[in-house]
């Protein structure tokens, strides 16, 4: 393959990777495409900006598809610059704990019965679904009323795996506690980076 048909691949490839996972800063982008140094990453992410928007988040850049980039590669949502990226980008900074699972979808919703949940992401492991939860300073409260709805559906007969991830870790062993008895793993969000 010659140099340009690698970087229009590359080029591709990232664009599809915010097609699935809505905002992502530079480093994850860097991460996921093993973009190696900082500098090769920015060099590469400036050379696509006729398909990029992008703002500050603290000291990181979070880059998204503007219009020509959501053409280029079918994309549907309209992402805009938003308050609520942290919730975004944790969620994607567990999917790049978790090896990139193939199967990943965003904010899905599940129903059985009566019940319906809108999960985070879902994504199959070994032929059991998995439920994403992320905790960004959501009141505990709606975090116990979401357990409650999982709790139903595993009463109805259904197998499945909670995967919580949030943001302050003193939140971590109150999420345990609520899901006891439910197949659940709860991450901090420093224990992923």
């Amino acid at each position: 393959m010659n140099t340009q048909t690698l970087h229009r691949q590359r080029t591709e490839n990232i664009l599809l990777s915010l097609r699935t996972l809505d905002y992502l800063t530079r480093s994850q982008i860097q991460t996921i495409h093993n973009l190696k140094s900082d500098r090769n990453a920015n060099r590469v992410l400036q050379s696509m900006d006729e398909y990029l928007s992008s703002f500050r988040n603290g000291l990181e850049k979070v880059y998204y598809l503007n219009k020509k980039g959501r053409e280029r590669v079918g994309a549907t949502v309209v992402r805009k610059r938003t308050a609520n990226v942290n919730h975004f980008l944790l969620r994607n900074q567990l999917y790049i704990f978790l090896g990139y699972p193939r199967t990943w979808k965003n904010e899905q919703r599940i129903k059985l019965g009566d019940t319906s949940i809108v999960c985070d992401a879902i994504f199959q492991m070994e032929n059991i679904r998995c439920f994403v939860e992320v905790d960004c300073s959501q009141s505990m409260e709606k975090n116990k009323r979401k357990i409650e709805k999982y709790r139903t559906f595993q009463k109805k007969g259904q197998k499945f795996n909670l995967i919580w991830v949030t943001e302050l870790k003193s939140r971590k062993p109150k999420l345990e506690r609520l899901c006891e008895g439910l197949s659940v793993a709860v991450h901090s969000a420093d224990e992923i980076r």
